[in-house]
């Protein structure tokens, strides 16, 4: 590694010591917010600085679902919550899917409109019946916050098309897409370079000090300081601010082989969200089942558990794709930062450094409005 103390001048003056807001994240939300911030003051110097030789966390990880909630999950959110908070969060998930296509494109981001699916099994009549008999309940709800629509309608007569094992209901939703997340982030990135915003990979940020007028910021890369500081670090924020209400939630992830007449298209969920599958490139991508162990999975480290595994390997065999001879191709990891409040937490943390963080499993859907959110308040200060 080069020593800490060998920075050219040239590196200096063009990497290091010129940033008037640095950007601690380079997901979705952190490289919005720079995209943002250069949209609105095209002349302020930006860095954005991401610990992972890719962006680390869920950005890239993801299972590229554009949607905004199942019709479970928005009654799970109305037994605690107000309704017109669970409302104002269904149109916040819907505006910033439609921001995230307006800004990259759909072409971009290999994005997809099939709808989503919420699945119930056989033995679920009790949650399914709930399900239905709100349906009309919540498209009044959502009706003004997704643009007019109704959202939620039943689709069994659905279920014996796409071949599931063990399904009694399905319940539709026309509004909701997919899209390629590796695709979204590098025309992502494409946007902040375009814009001159310097993306640094393969550095860490220990360590944070207020002091003299600037932000320093401790790596083991070298220090670097800014007038302002931005973190989007979701589920690792409270490595360097424990007081912040995130929790971390594992992600695990699998994607088959090629499945020769796959009939799949589009985004199912099922167990309240906990579970959701999709189809891509002719595979299947399946995962979840943290809610299996929910103290195993509170964790800020990647891997895989087996009690999980075994879960999701018994799904997809015995009900997605029963009677196939699917293989498994992929497994991966990614952490999510999860909290009590659904909202995510966008404020000034201590004097000129903000954080975006806590989207809760849904940064594909909140993450462009959330950064556009955190550098206006940036911006404002």
């Amino acid at each position: 590694m080069m020593s800490t103390g060998n920075f050219s001048y040239w590196e200096r003056t063009a990497f290091i010591d010129n940033a008037d807001v640095i950007v601690i994240g380079s997901g979705i939300v952190g490289l919005s917010a720079a995209l943002h911030l250069k949209t609105r003051q095209p002349k302020l110097k930006v860095l954005v600085l991401e610990r992972g030789f890719l962006p680390s966390g869920a950005s890239t990880k993801n299972a590229g679902f554009a949607c905004f909630g199942t019709a479970s999950e928005q009654l799970q959110a109305l037994k605690h919550t107000p309704d017109q908070e669970v409302a104002r969060l269904a149109n916040y998930k819907w505006r910033g899917l439609q921001r995230l296509r307006q800004n990259l494109g759909d072409e971009n981001i290999d994005y997809h409109q099939h709808g989503g699916y919420e699945l119930f099994m056989e033995g679920e009549n009790a949650g399914a019946n709930e399900a239905i008999a709100h349906i009309e309940r919540l498209n009044n709800l959502l009706k003004p916050a997704i643009d007019g629509h109704d959202i939620y309608a039943v689709a069994d007569a659905k279920i014996a098309d796409f071949g599931f094992d063990g399904v009694g209901h399905m319940i539709y939703n026309p509004f909701e897409g997919q899209i390629h997340t590796g695709k979204m982030m590098r025309a992502l990135l494409n946007k902040c370079y375009q814009k001159d915003v310097l993306v640094l990979n393969g550095c860490e940020i220990t360590a944070i000090d207020n002091e003299a007028g600037h932000i320093h910021l401790t790596s083991p890369q070298g220090n670097f300081k800014a007038k302002k500081v931005i973190m989007a670090t979701n589920a690792f924020a409270k490595q360097l601010y424990p007081h912040l209400q995130v929790v971390p939630g594992r992600g695990q992830v699998l994607v088959t082989k090629p499945i020769a007449g796959l009939k799949l298209k589009g985004t199912y969920h099922f167990n309240e969200g906990y579970y959701y599958f999709r189809n891509i490139d002719g595979r299947v991508l399946f995962g979840g089942g943290r809610n299996i162990d929910f103290a195993a999975e509170e964790t800020p480290e990647f891997g895989h558990t087996d009690a999980v595994k075994q879960k999701l390997t018994d799904y997809l065999h015995n009900m997605i794709l029963p009677r196939q001879d699917a293989e498994i191709d992929y497994w991966w990891s990614g952490i999510m930062g999860f909290g009590e409040e659904l909202s995510p937490i966008v404020k000034q943390v201590e004097p000129n450094i903000f954080c975006a963080v806590r989207c809760n499993g849904m940064g594909v859907a909140m993450g462009s409005l959330v950064g556009e959110e955190v550098a206006e308040l940036a911006i404002s200060f």
